[in-house]
């Protein structure tokens, strides 16, 4: 038996979370193999050739994949998944739109955010935003899971590339097609796998103040803006930089966190960041709590005055 990893990539590069799942997929010893799908993406499978610790990379290259449907994902795990004893991927919106089906069409239970991976098929996740851990078993001939990638090291990488080998994709299904799409551009560090990230709450204000007072402290610091989820449904930031158990999970050397109030969904995603400075001017903020460093203070002053202080 062997362990599948699905890759997330953007088309030209693999996603940093991958390596962490190939940590993860060593604890079964068993042969690791990743399957990277899409439309011309040679460069993506080469890259998942080099991560240390992959035997093989299993590459489906085909013009219906090029916008990676969750439904065409699914039926190609699903054809080939049977060979598996675990089939898993970093915890992502991508695969979280993804596992479930194939676990679906494989007749299996999907097992989400595993923090710890124990013997006999036996997972520890978070509930409630990380207040309650749970120990789980499960019983299934093929153990499909996402795993909480901050808690996994990231894997090396290797010259030696391991064997690529071409598979063919089962035939589209017509029952979802793509119709478009919107990508945010930017210079900035991604949020998933930057150093540091400056992160703004509602007490922004708007969406010019999120972005003229957090703006250039991230430039200066090099960092990723994240936002909380009540920044985001207020319209002051985008979704896809949304930091908390329904966003993006961070673990940076510095997470700033400038007027978050520290609710629990926001603090599940940002918990494992090295060192975490508030600023927020309600000195029973909860995002005290977690914080290494607090500042009570007016954001509209103090965030300039640091960004000024930068050097």
């Amino acid at each position: 038996m062997k362990t599948l990893i699905l890759a997330e990539h953007n088309g030209t590069e693999i996603n940093p979370s991958i390596y962490q799942a190939v940590t993860a997929a060593q604890f079964w010893n068993l042969p690791i193999e990743v399957l990277v799908a899409g439309s011309n993406i040679s460069a993506v499978a080469q890259q998942a050739a080099s991560i240390t610790g992959v035997s093989r990379v299993l590459h489906a290259d085909a013009e219906h994949l090029s916008h990676q449907l969750a439904e065409d994902l699914a039926k190609l795990i699903a054809a080939t998944g049977r060979e598996y004893k675990v089939i898993l991927a970093a915890h992502s919106s991508f695969s979280r739109n993804i596992l479930p089906r194939a676990a679906a069409l494989l007749d299996v239970a999907m097992i989400s955010d595993v923090l710890e991976i124990q013997a006999d098929n036996t997972y520890v996740r978070s509930v409630y935003a990380g207040n309650i851990y749970t120990t789980i078993q499960s019983a299934d001939a093929i153990q499909v899971l996402t795993i909480h990638g901050s808690n996994y090291p990231a894997a090396g990488a290797i010259e030696n590339k391991a064997h690529i080998q071409q598979l063919e994709a089962p035939p589209a299904q017509r029952k979802s097609r793509w119709v478009s799409e919107t990508r945010s551009q930017s210079d900035r560090p991604a949020l998933s796998s930057a150093k540091v990230v400056v992160s703004g709450g509602r007490s922004l204000g708007s969406a010019a103040s999120f972005e003229q007072v957090l703006a250039p402290l991230a430039e200066k610091l090099g960092a990723a803006l994240g936002a909380t989820r009540a920044a985001v449904d207020a319209g002051f930031a985008p979704n896809d930089i949304q930091v908390g158990q329904t966003g993006v999970v961070v673990a940076p050397e510095l997470y700033i966190a400038v007027g978050v109030s520290g609710a629990v969904q926001h603090t599940y995603g940002m918990r494992d960041s090295k060192i975490v400075v508030a600023i927020n001017q309600d000195p029973d903020a909860p995002i005290f709590q977690v914080a290494d460093y607090g500042l009570v203070a007016d954001l509209f002053e103090a965030v300039p005055a640091l960004t000024a202080a930068v050097q």
